[in-house]
This record gives C-alpha cells, structure tokens and sequence, in this order.
C-alpha cells in the first residue's frame, strides 16, 4: 500500500456530540420516567455514533487504484495531483469549481489535493479530495502512477 488515510471525524465533534447526548438526557429524565429517558438517549447516542462513523471517508493508493470515499480510479487514468492550501482548497471548492468533478470534502479539513483525471470516457476533470496530509497523498499518486509507466516498454 502506497498510501492510506481516514478522514475520521475530530475528537471535538464527539464532545459536543456527548454534551447534546447529555443534554437530552437531562431533559428527558425530568419529564419522563427514568427507563424511557434511559432508552431514547442510549438510542440517540448510537444513531450519533454511527452518523459520526459513516461520514468519516477513507483514501488510499493501493493494488494500482485510488480509493477516495466510495469511488475509485485506476493509477493509470490518474494525471498531475496538487496539494492545496486552506485557500486554494476553499476556492476549487466554491468559486472556481467545475461541476463536475468528484468531491470528497470534508468541513473539519482545510487542505485537498486535486487530482486530474486524464480518462477521456471520464467526463470527470479531477478529483478534489480532503487530506491531513496533502502533500504526502500528491506525493504517493506521483510515485504510483510513474511507476507502471516507467516500467511499461511501450512509453520508452
């Protein structure tokens, strides 16, 4: 595996999460009595739990494809990757954005890389995925998409 990354959700959205919880919790527990409080909260801290688990994405370079969310691309339909700025990703995100490219965006991450994508049956132009660790994602999908080109005799 050249590169792999979860876009988890951060800690801070589980602690408001909890303190919603909780203050749910106290609201029912006042009005209703204790086990229906008890069931409902328990309830809706595991609907919490599993939204917070879902929207978390994963990418990775791996077996000559990228992964991003629930998409993937092969390496060799995969162009220049850019990583972005905080600025940039916001930009290529809002004002500046093709429609149709694929968007795997996540609000708790500033920074993206942009991938092109070279597929002419593809009418997607690129991908913009979210990133930790943008530079390190643009670097993998360089290296990973060389290396079956440089090892192909007919691009010699």
């Amino acid at each position: 595996m050249e590169y792999a990354e979860r876009l988890h959700v951060p800690l801070r959205w589980w602690v408001q999460g909890t303190m919603m919880i909780a203050s749910l919790w106290l609201a029912l527990i006042v009005a209703i009595p204790g086990a229906a409080a008890w069931a409902i909260t328990g309830a809706a801290a595991l609907v919490l739990a599993a939204g917070f688990l879902a929207y978390g994405a994963r990418v990775t370079v791996a077996g000559g494809e990228l992964h991003a969310g629930r998409a993937h691309v092969p390496l060799e339909h995969v162009g220049t990757a850019e990583p972005l700025d905080a600025d940039a990703t916001r930009a290529l995100a809002g004002v500046d954005a093709d429609a149709r490219a694929y968007l795997v965006l996540r609000p708790y991450l500033k920074r993206a890389v942009r991938i092109e994508i070279t597929d002419p049956a593809d009418p997607t132009p690129y991908w913009l995925v979210s990133s930790r660790r943008p530079a390190e994602l643009a670097e993998a999908l360089t290296r990973a998409a060389a290396a079956p080109r440089m090892s192909d005799p007919a691009a010699g």
